[in-house]
């Protein structure tokens, strides 16, 4: 559905920005598909090509929700302080949880030692912990976003298109429980694996 007022999502991450005070950071374009994303590092709000140029009510939405972490960070919001601050090591941790993983379930069959095992476990702690925390500063980004798009009648002015935001932002939000989820239930079983060791 395209925005009546024919803004881009450019346009309308622009301008939120503005209307939080926020100017020191930038909107660009970035290539790919879902890969727009705030970087508190550099200030930029990154929109996909898609997201960046699209007039849609889907795109609008889905920059309000980019700029709403922007606006986190302009207000040390707490949650999305701790995100930040658990990066680098869930980033580490990510890159080489798969093997310490399969190493350590290969150590386990072989009776040999579970310390392997247990470091995995303390990996996917840090993953889930870090995809729990994710909860509610995507879930704070959207409410943000919603609200200054209804407040904003220049930039979405018909009930339908706010509906259809609140719908899209909702789903998207969706993905990151989904994630939150699968990342506990990982836990779950590996720590099982690890403690049913143990109680043999």
């Amino acid at each position: 559905m395209q925005l009546s007022s024919g803004l881009s999502g450019k346009e309308v991450a622009e301008r939120m920005l503005h209307d939080n005070g926020i100017y020191d950071v930038k909107v660009m374009s970035t290539e790919g598909q879902l890969t727009d994303h705030y970087n508190p590092s550099d200030r930029t709000v990154n929109l996909s090509t898609d997201v960046y140029y699209s007039r849609s009510v889907a795109a609008a939405a889905v920059a309000a929700h980019e700029c709403g972490h922007a606006v986190q960070h302009a207000k040390s919001y707490t949650w999305l302080n701790l995100r930040s601050t658990m990066v680098p090591v869930v980033s580490i941790s990510s890159n080489l949880l798969q093997w310490v993983l399969l190493l350590g379930v290969m150590l386990l069959v072989f009776s040999v030692t579970p310390i392997v095992l247990a470091i995995g476990v303390v990996g996917l702690a840090l993953v889930t912990v870090f995809s729990i925390i994710t909860l509610p500063v995507e879930f704070d980004a959207s409410n943000r976003a919603l609200a200054w798009l209804k407040n904003n009648s220049g930039v979405m002015q018909t009930q339908e298109e706010n509906a259809q935001a609140k719908d899209a932002l909702w789903w998207a939000a969706m993905t990151y429980v989904v994630a939150a989820v699968g990342a506990l239930a990982n836990l779950l079983y590996y720590a099982s694996m690890l403690f049913g060791r143990d109680r043999d």
